[in-house]
């Protein structure tokens, strides 16, 4: 990751870093997409299951204990997700794809409304910040796996 992008994560906000995780989920599923056009199975593998890495991220990080019916609605939001990218993959379906990223798109969309009330930067708890620096890390490259010997290409 870029120097300029790590710094640029020190000083956000929870809601900055839900938002850039949204970025790139996004940014995985587009790629996914591009992949399905030229039928590179393996980098639409790949580009998938970074996307899932991150719904599944920001799902094991909702607070259902705080959150109340908006962390239901988020919750019940990333298993339609996750389910949807998985059919879209293994169909190879670009019409499941768009249809992925466009309510991915819209609820950002949301989380960019949340953004602009300074009091919701606060709401978030630390680990959320600390874990979504760790897993922008990881997920800059959407074109390395992982293997038990390290990170390959």
């Amino acid at each position: 990751m870029s120097g300029y992008r790590e710094q640029s994560l020190t000083g956000a906000t929870g809601v900055e870093l839900v938002l850039a995780l949204y970025n790139g989920l996004i940014r995985f599923l587009l790629h996914a997409r591009a992949c399905v056009v030229e039928g590179d199975v393996r980098g639409r593998r790949l580009s998938v299951k970074r996307a899932l890495d991150i719904v599944m991220y920001l799902q094991a990080r909702l607070r259902m204990d705080l959150g109340g019916e908006t962390a239901v609605a988020l919750n019940d939001f990333y298993v339609a997700a996750f389910t949807l990218i998985l059919e879209a993959s293994q169909a190879a379906s670009l019409e499941k794809m768009d249809e992925v990223i466009q309510c991915v798109r819209g609820v950002r969309e949301a989380w960019v409304i949340v953004a602009r009330d300074p009091k919701a930067g606060r709401v978030l708890p630390q680990d959320l910040r600390r874990g979504e620096s760790a897993l922008l890390l990881s997920s800059e490259e959407p074109f390395v796996e992982r293997t038990s010997a390290g990170w390959s290409a």
